[in-house]
């Protein structure tokens, strides 16, 4: 008697090449769409680099003896752009899409598959257009960094260790956001609906959007000390951008342990969001029982 092939273990990055590929042939069907969907955010970025450019009109820095001036905080802003824009694209949709799986169905499905329900859940859609800002936050950190490089006093100087740091720090950044959409997302189980999943998500990382400095005095001190070590989300942009900005110059004592800690929190968000999407997953009730 023939023996039968062992069952085949999927590729993960081959399905996700699939799901990126086939989201592009989506996207393409609509172009008009697209076109709008990436202008408007686009724009909404150049608004905000007019904004702050007529805010260094009137100041020097974003805080007193913070060290973030001008281009450093451009570099800072870049930096946001480029880990939200990767959030957006990959993670944001399918989060959102969640809740809706679980009203119609769609996750029984979802879960009979041969692979990861997590992995399948988080990646099944990408939506390209928001990867518009990714481009433009790398323009901003490119034009930023040059002219730090070009100033008169302590200019800018390139070290091979920021190949290294920045692109690691990106991805944990955008692994701390993930976790956090994946939890809030998970929490559709036992809510039934989570409509308000984005208005969550903007409320909590907009403490990200600006150096961590400007929270050390008087009542920002606890959201410092919240948003650090307790809902990490403060480490997700001051940390790469630091690193490549270096607004502080020498640096400070503290940054280094941060830094540190910044990849502990990385792995512990991604042990929890596990966690607390399993055990959700353990809740479910089918849709058909």
């Amino acid at each position: 008697m023939p023996i039968p092939p062992e069952p085949q273990h999927p590729s993960y990055a081959k399905v996700f090449l699939t799901f990126a590929r086939n989201s592009l042939v989506r996207d393409m069907m609509f172009r008009a769409n697209f076109l709008i969907e990436a202008v408007s955010s686009l724009s909404w970025a150049v608004m905000n680099v007019g904004f702050y450019w007529i805010i260094f009109e009137h100041a020097n820095s974003i805080g007193a003896q913070t060290g973030w001036e001008k281009y450093e905080f451009f570099v800072f802003m870049g930096t946001t752009w480029i880990i939200n824009s990767i959030v957006q694209a990959f993670f944001m949709p399918n989060s959102e899409e969640f809740s809706e799986l679980i009203r119609t169905g769609g996750l029984d499905f979802a879960m009979l598959k041969p692979i990861d329900t997590q992995f399948l859940i988080s990646l099944r859609k990408v939506a390209w257009s928001s990867l518009a800002n990714l481009v433009l936050g790398i323009v901003i950190v490119a034009i930023s960094l040059a002219q730090l490089a070009s100033r008169a006093e302590d200019p800018w100087q390139f070290q091979p260790a920021m190949l290294v740091l920045y692109p690691l720090y990106i991805a944990c950044g955008v692994a701390i956001l993930y976790s956090l959409m994946i939890c809030l997302a998970a929490t559709s189980v036992w809510l039934g609906r989570n409509q308000t999943l984005y208005d969550f998500w903007f409320y909590i990382t907009n403490f990200s959007r600006y150096p961590m400095e400007i929270y050390a005095r008087g009542w920002g001190l606890p959201l410092l000390v919240v948003f650090t070590f307790v809902i990490p989300v403060l480490v997700v942009v001051n940390v790469p951008a630091r690193l490549l900005a270096e607004p502080l110059s020498p640096r400070a004592s503290w940054e280094w342990p941060l830094a540190g800690f910044t990849l502990l929190a990385t792995l512990g968000c991604l042990c929890f969001s596990r966690w607390v999407f399993r055990t959700a997953l353990l809740s479910y009730r089918s849709a058909s029982s």
